[in-house]
C-alpha cells in the first residue's frame, strides 16, 4: 500500500507532481473508507472530507483516479441536470468539466429550459489532472494504492436496523486490517469484472487493470447474504485522428459561448475560440454484414447478461434494427490528443473484424485503430436492498454508490454520493437527528434529479443499467438545471453540511437578486397600449385590456429581460447579471405554483417512515397476498415507497 497526501498547488493546473507519505494507514482508524477511485469514489471521498471526516480512499492505481473510462464527455439530457446538482452540493464534477471541456453545447434547445441538456466534450488528461489535484490536496484525506480482499464484519447494534455491522476492510497481499466507522463501496465495473473481445475473456474492470479481489464479492454474497446480479457494458475502439477523412462527415460546431457547469464559474477554462468541433457520420450496409459475420466469434453478444439499453453496442443495434443507418459521432479525446472516440461504435468482436467494420464507413475507409473496443461484465448489488440514503438495510455502516447499484454513466455514479456523507461518518447533523429520533436525511424526488435517481433504484431496482432522463422526473418544470443551486445549495450547507460558506453565500446572493428582480418587475404595471408604445415589436393582442406587469411581459417569447432593463434602466439594470435566469423563473413560475400541491402531498408520504419490522401480513387493508409478499421482501421505508411498489405491481400485472 502506498499512501499519498499532497499535490503541488497550481491555480491554473499547468502541471503537478505527487508527494508520497510513508505513514502506515493500517495503524489508524478512519471515519470513512471509500473503496474505488472512479466518479462515485472521488465524489464520496471529497464529500466526506468536506464535512470533517477523516477519510481513506483506496484505489488500485493513483494515476487512474478521475480517469474517463469510456466516452470523453459529460452531461446531456437528464445527465446534465445531475452534473448541475452535484455541483450545487459542492461536488467536483462540474468544476472539473469546466476545466477540461473542449466543446460545450446545450442540447434540446428547441424545447423549454427545464429539459435543456448541458453537455461538454472533455480533454481526458485535463479532467484527470483536475480531479487528482483537488483530491490529493484535501485535508483529512489519505489515498492509498491497494485492493480490498474483504470486509470486517461484527455483530449488529441491536438498537439499529440490520443483521451485521461493517467495521473496516481487509487488504489483499498481506491482509492488513483497516478500521473505520463506515465503508463506501464504489467498485464500478471492477466487482468480479471480466473483459471480452471476440472469444477471449480475461479478468478485469478496465483494459490493463485487474478486477477487484474475488473475496469482496464473496463477502457481499456469502457473508452478508446480499443479492447480486450481473450487468455488462462496452466501449468502442479508439481511432487515430489523422487516418479519418473528415471531409466526408457533417461538421458539428460547439456553442459560440460556452456555458459553465458550475454555478461558481463565470467562464470555462477553454476560451470560446479554442473549442474544437465534433463530426457526424453514419453506418452502411457493410457494417451490418460484418456484424453478422462476427457473431460466431463474439461471445459477449451471445450471452444473456443485460447491457445498456440507451447506449447499446453496434452489434445490438444491427441485430435489433437491421437495415437501418446508425449515427456515429466522431469525438475528440482532447485538445492535443491524436485519438478519436467513435460514439455509437461500441463493439466486442475480434480486433481484425473491428478494423473491417469501421472501414465500411466512408469517412473511416482508411482508418487505423489505436486501441480495440471490448466488453465488460461485472457484479452489481440489487439496489432494492438499500435505504434511500444508500446504506444497506441489512448491514450497518456499509454504503454503496455508483455502478455497483446498477447504474450506467459518470453522472449517475457521481450523483449517488452527496446524500449520505454525514451519515457515513457518523458525525454532525445525522448523528444528532438519530439521537432525537428524527428521520434520516435524504433528497426527495420532489426537490432533485438525484432524489429521482435514488428513489427509482431503491424502490424499483434495475433489470438493466439505469440511465437518467428528464422524463423520469414528475416535477421537471421545477427541477431545472438553471435552479439547482437554489434548490440544493442551502440544504447542502444547513442540513447535510457538505457545502462551503463561499458557495452558500453566493447562492443566497443569487436568490436575493432573483427575488428582488421579480418583485421589481411586478411593481411595473402598464396598460397594453403603453407596452406597445415602449416595445413596438411585441405582439400584444388588441383584445387585451387589463394591466400587464413586467413579469407577465416576460411570458412573451420575444421579450427578454434585457429589453425591459433598457426600457426601465433605473429599476432593472442592477439585475442584468441574472437576465437569463429571471426570464426562465418568470416563464415557469405559474407552472411551478400549480405543482406545489402535488409536491407537498408526495413529501408528506415520503416523510411517513415505516418501522423496519413492519408486518404487512397482519394489516387489515385491501392488499393481495402477492403484493404483501413483494412489500415484505422489499421492506420499503416510507408510505410513498409502499404506494410505489403497489402501483408498479398493478402496472406489471396488467401488462
Amino acid at each position: 500500500m502506498l499512501p499519498v497526501r499532497r499535490l503541488l498547488a497550481q491555480p491554473r493546473f499547468p502541471s503537478f507532481s505527487l508527494a508520497r507519505s510513508s505513514s502506515n494507514s493500517s495503524h489508524k482508524r478512519y471515519d470513512v473508507i471509500v473503496v474505488g477511485g472512479g466518479h462515485a469514489g472521488t465524489e464520496a471521498a471529497a464529500a466526506a472530507t468536506r464535512i470533517g471526516a477523516e477519510t481513506l480512499l483506496i484505489t488500485q492505481k493513483i494515476q487512474t483516479i478521475g480517469a474517463l473510462s469510456c466516452n470523453p464527455s459529460m452531461g446531456g439530457i437528464g445527465k446534465g441536470h445531475l452534473v448541475k446538482e452535484v455541483d450545487a452540493l459542492d461536488g467536483l464534477m462540474g468544476r472539473a468539466g469546466d476545466y477540461a471541456g473542449v466543446h460545450f453545447s446545450i442540447l434540446n434547445r428547441r424545447k423549454g429550459p427545464a429539459v435543456w441538456g448541458p453537455r461538454a466534450q472533455l480533454d481526458r488528461s485535463r479532467y484527470k489532472e483536475f480531479i487528482q489535484s483537488e483530491l490529493l490536496n484535501m485535508p483529512r484525506l489519505t489515498v492509498i494504492e491497494g485492493s480490498v480482499e474483504g470486509l470486517l464484519v461484527s455483530a449488529a447494534d441491536p438498537e439499529q436496523p440490520g443483521k451485521h455491522r461493517v467495521t473496516g476492510v481487509r487488504m489483499a497481499d498481506g491482509g492488513d486490517k483497516i478500521l473505520c466507522s463506515s465503508v463506501v463501496l464504489t467498485t464500478g465495473t471492477f466487482l468480479s469484472g471480466s473483459l471480452f473481445m471476440g472469444r477471449t475473456t480475461s479478468p478485469g474492470g478496465r483494459m490493463g487493470e485487474a478486477p477487484s479481489c474475488a473475496g469482496l464479492s464473496h463477502s457481499l454474497k456469502e457473508v452478508l447474504g446480499l443479492k447480486l446480479g450481473r450487468l455488462k457494458t462496452g466501449t468502442p475502439p479508439r481511432i487515430i485522428r489523422e487516418t479519418v477523412n473528415f471531409s466526408l462527415t457533417q461538421l458539428q460546431l460547439p456553442d459560440p459561448q460556452p456555458t459553465p457547469f458550475s454555478f461558481i464559474n463565470t467562464h470555462t477554462h477553454c476560451k470560446p475560440e479554442e473549442q474544437i468541433p465534433c463530426h457526424l457520420t453514419v453506418t452502411t450496409p457493410g457494417v451490418d454484414r460484418v456484424v453478422r459475420e462476427s457473431l460466431p466469434v463474439n461471445s459477449h453478444v451471445q450471452q444473456d447478461t443485460k447491457g445498456p439499453r440507451y447506449c447499446p453496442s453496434i452489434e445490438s443495434r444491427v441485430l435489433r434494427f437491421p437495415g437501418r443507418q446508425h449515427q456515429v459521432w466522431l469525438e475528440p479525446e482532447g485538445l492535443n490528443s491524436d485519438l478519436i472516440y467513435p460514439q455509437g461504435l461500441s463493439m466486442t468482436m475480434p480486433p481484425e473484424l473491428q478494423l473491417r467494420l469501421i472501414r465500411e464507413i466512408p469517412a473511416l475507409s482508411q482508418a487505423e485503430i489505436h486501441t480495440p473496443g471490448y466488453g465488460v461484465q461485472y457484479d452489481f448489488v440489487c439496489p432494492t436492498q438499500l435505504f434511500p440514503w444508500l446504506q444497506l438495510k441489512s448491514v450497518q455502516g456499509l454504503f454503496l454508490a455508483g455502478q455497483i447499484n446498477g447504474t450506467t454513466g459518470y453522472e449517475e455514479a457521481a450523483a449517488q454520493v452527496p446524500v449520505f456523507p454525514l451519515r457515513a461518518c457518523g458525525r454532525g447533523v445525522n448523528a444528532g437527528r438519530t439521537a432525537l429520533s428524527l428521520p434520516p436525511l435524504s433528497l426527495s424526488r420532489t426537490e432533485s434529479y438525484i432524489g429521482v435517481l435514488i428513489d427509482d433504484l431503491v424502490v424499483h431496482g434495475v433489470t438493466e443499467p439505469y440511465r437518467m432522463f428528464t422524463s423520469r422526473a414528475e416535477f421537471r418544470t421545477s427541477l431545472r438545471p438553471d435552479n439547482a443551486d437554489l434548490r440544493l445549495t442551502p440544504k447542502g450547507r444547513e442540513e447535510i453540511g457538505c457545502v462551503s460558506q463561499h458557495r452558500y453565500q453566493e447562492a443566497v446572493r443569487v436568490q436575493q437578486g432573483l427575488t428582488e428582480a421579480l418583485s421589481t418587475l411586478n411593481s411595473i404595471s402598464l396598460s397594453p397600449p403603453c407596452w406597445r408604445e415602449k416595445l413596438s415589436d411585441v405582439g400584444i393582442s388588441e383584445n387585451k385590456s387589463t394591466l400587464i406587469s413586467g413579469e407577465e411581459m416576460l411570458l412573451y417569447t420575444d421579450v427578454s429581460f434585457s429589453m425591459l432593463a433598457s426600457t426601465f434602466p433605473d429599476l432593472l439594470s442592477p439585475y442584468l447579471e441574472f437576465a437569463e435566469r429571471i426570464k426562465i423563473e418568470a416563464v415557469y413560475r405559474p407552472h411551478c405554483e400549480k405543482q406545489q400541491r402535488e409536491m407537498e402531498r408526495m413529501r408528506e408520504e415520503e416523510s411517513l417512515s415505516l418501522p423496519p419490522d413492519f408486518d404487512y401480513f397482519s394489516q387489515q387493508v385491501s392488499l393481495s397476498n402477492e403484493v404483501r409478499e413483494i412489500l415484505d421482501r422489499a421492506r420499503p421505508s416510507t408510505r410513498y415507497a409502499v404506494l410505489n411498489h403497489r402501483n408498479k405491481y398493478i402496472k406489471d400485472y396488467r401488462v
